[in-house]
């Protein structure tokens, strides 16, 4: 397929990116998911939404088996997860039947994938022997700002989208970006047991930086939106 757009940085798109992706979520999609696409692309019985529905459920179910302690499993069920949740696009734009309902089921699930990996994170670190008494208040902490981080980087999205304001070039915490940061921790975890605290502070920072800045640039720009009167919802 010929290249129809241009991403946030000017390079040439096709069918395998969308004009947001950086370079974490470029690299899975364009070498790991493209494959996998044209390979159901002639499948009938498999189509965009079976391939949503099937992610988002592998992503819950990777989430179930870092909570009961199977770090390394959950790390490969994450991963194969995030790269069928690009295949999905990708193979509606193979058959060319994108649509806004596929978009807002993909949207959708991938909530209860991002936070389910979340929380089975959560619970493992809570399992774990910390010699301190003050570990598990800060986990818990932590998990709120990263299931809070993630769904507000979602949040300022598609509300800038529904404003028509545009926030600059795309965050790096993406959802790809935090479901490759949780596998690693996840296979890391079978080697040095602690590692997917790690992954638990860069969680609760890098998404709430983003937010934060998208903040600070819609204060700068305030102007631009004077004559908006939607209220939230």
């Amino acid at each position: 397929m010929e290249s129809v757009k241009e991403s946030w940085d000017g390079r040439a798109l096709d069918w395998r990116n969308k004009p947001t992706d950086r370079f974490v979520l470029r690299w899975i999609k364009r070498y790991l998911s493209a494959p996998v696409a044209l390979a159901l692309r002639r499948v009938p019985f498999v189509t965009p939404a079976t391939v949503t529905v099937a992610a988002a459920a592998l992503g819950v179910a990777a989430g179930g088996l870092f909570a009961l302690g199977f770090g390394w499993l959950a790390g490969i069920v994450a991963f194969v997860a995030q790269i069928l949740d690009g295949v999905d696009g990708q193979l509606a734009r193979l058959r060319n039947c994108v649509s806004r309902e596929g978009a807002f089921l993909d949207s959708t699930l991938d909530r209860y994938a991002d936070v389910a990996l979340t929380l089975g994170m959560l619970i493992y670190l809570g399992r774990q022997p910390w010699p301190r008494p003050y570990a598990l208040p800060l986990i818990a902490v932590l998990g709120f700002l990263a299931v809070a981080g993630a769904t507000l980087v979602s949040f300022t999205s598609a509300r800038a989208g529904k404003l028509g304001l545009k926030l600059g070039r795309p965050t790096l915490a993406s959802k790809g970006t935090r479901t490759a940061a949780i596998a690693l921790g996840a296979w890391a975890s079978a080697f040095w047991p602690p590692a997917p605290a790690v992954v638990l502070v860069y969680l609760a920072v890098h998404p709430n930086a983003a937010a934060l800045a998208r903040l600070i640039y819609v204060y700068r720009h305030r102007k631009e939106l004077a004559s908006v009167s939607e209220e939230m919802p």
